[in-house]
């Protein structure tokens, strides 16, 4: 894992640099697709503002990167924390002025069952390749009666999980664990972590939904 890091930190610099940055997601047995790093590292995206208008009140950032949206949280007068694990996308986001956490969703974090909202945004839905295990982690982490905030892939696309790489300047990197839900499939990955779908909008042709306990 920590040489899949090194490339995403090497990806993060360049496209934070203003450098053309072309990468792919790469699923043995399932379609390349695109990634774009340099929607990360600037400012805020279309579909965002939705997103953000949703948190109320203290916000974790799963898998935050360079921290686009902990930091517009932060400015806006918000209570938010970024967690990553990306030693370079904690920095960039230190820099953004985000409070940001080094570290996995996985192990212990700040204010743990008191977080009123959990992000999960640009497909980080798939950090760890086990959804299930993600969805009950967080749904840990909120205080009762908090929500999860997530994208997710679109209508007709194909709910998976298993192992990645990026493919980046002509050389695929090391395998890790990721996986991506369908819009189609969110009841059948929600309900075994005991969560409930409380609403689902579409936004600048991203889709996102809220989740809450059961």
């Amino acid at each position: 894992m920590s040489r899949a890091l090194a490339q995403y930190g090497t990806i993060l610099r360049h496209a934070a640099a203003g450098r053309p940055v072309t990468v792919t997601l790469v699923r043995p047995g399932r379609p390349d697709r695109p990634v774009h790093p340099g929607d990360w590292c600037g400012g805020l995206r279309p579909g965002d503002h939705g997103l953000l208008a949703r948190c109320t009140g203290p916000t974790l950032d799963v898998g935050c990167g360079p921290g686009r949206l902990t930091a517009a949280l932060v400015a806006d007068g918000r209570a938010a924390l970024g967690v990553d694990t990306s030693a370079e996308a904690v920095r960039q986001a230190r820099r953004r002025g985000a409070p940001v956490r080094h570290g996995c969703v996985f192990s212990p974090l700040p204010g743990e069952g008191t977080w009123r909202h959990v992000l999960l945004a640009d497909g980080n839905i798939g950090i760890g390749g086990d959804t299930y295990r993600l969805l009950s982690r967080c749904r840990e982490l909120l205080v009762t009666g908090g929500d999860i905030l997530l994208e997710l892939d679109p209508p007709g696309t194909v709910t998976w999980q298993g192992v990645a790489a990026l493919r980046y300047d002509g050389r695929t990197g090391p395998p890790f664990p990721w996986a991506a839900v369908s819009v189609d499939d969110l009841d059948a990955v929600a309900h075994p972590a005991g969560l409930s779908t409380m609403e689902r909008w579409t936004q600048a042709g991203r889709c996102f939904a809220r989740l809450g306990a059961t």
